[in-house]
């Protein structure tokens, strides 16, 4: 599914004061997940939620527990989190939510370090990191990525940035268990989805579900970004 900023229609969630949302994907379309845009005016509160929940600040500036996060910041807060979210003036937020899945009971005899029944309950939330504190990594000529959460098995899903440089494209058309939220951030390509092929531009949103052909070029005189969600590390 491709959503462009000409479709898009906003109305507040429970709770929210002087801010407003784009759902771009929930479980009503069969995802496992939640992701909307918030968009807050001056002193726009969003409440905690239920589940997990993942930041990226796309412009502005919010307010978490007192502390700053500005454009390319981002923050993760675990279950059971009561933390509030603010802003003073006018915000943009990518916000993902999804329902955690615990790990699966493992042999005594087969745990890692990482296999501790409380450490389920106990992921820490963090906040005030930016997106360029995270060292990039190269997947081939022209493309990087940036992993903003921790490869660690307690996490069941993963959030990335991915930049083309123009010209740059996924090494391979990829089809997988693995569903994706993608929203563009900067530049534009092509986007194949299945047999069809789609022109992209930043502020576009894609939704891809599991084993869903996909592969991405970047095709524009500057450079494409996206942030690309995905579970993980769960089957």
């Amino acid at each position: 599914m491709l959503l462009t900023p000409d479709t898009f229609v906003r109305a507040p969630l429970p709770a929210m004061r002087n801010a407003t949302a784009i759902v771009h994907v929930s479980p009503a379309m069969g995802a496992r997940f939640t992701q909307y845009t918030a968009e807050f005016s001056a002193d726009g509160v969003m409440p905690p939620c239920a589940v997990q929940r993942f930041l990226y600040v796309l412009e502005g500036e919010i307010n978490i527990a007192g502390e700053r996060l500005g454009s390319e910041g981002y923050a993760y807060f675990p279950v059971g989190s009561q933390t509030e979210i603010t802003s003073a003036g006018n915000a943009r937020v990518a916000v993902i939510e999804k329902p955690y899945m615990p790990l699966p009971l493992v042999p005594t005899d087969q745990q890692s370090s990482h296999d501790h029944p409380e450490d389920d309950r106990m992921i820490l939330h963090f906040w005030g990191r930016n997106e360029h504190d995270m060292k990039s990594q190269s997947l081939g000529d022209g493309l990087e990525v940036r992993i903003l959460l921790p490869e660690d098995p307690r996490f069941d899903f993963a959030v990335n940035t991915m930049t083309y440089q123009p010209g740059a494209a996924l090494p391979m058309v990829e089809s997988h268990v693995m569903e994706h939220g993608l929203l563009m951030l900067a530049g534009g390509g092509i986007y194949r989805l299945g047999d069809r092929w789609y022109p992209v531009t930043a502020g576009d949103f894609i939704y891809m579900a599991p084993w869903c052909p996909q592969w991405f070029g970047a095709f524009g005189p500057t450079p494409a970004k996206y942030l690309i969600y995905k579970d993980w590390n769960r089957c």
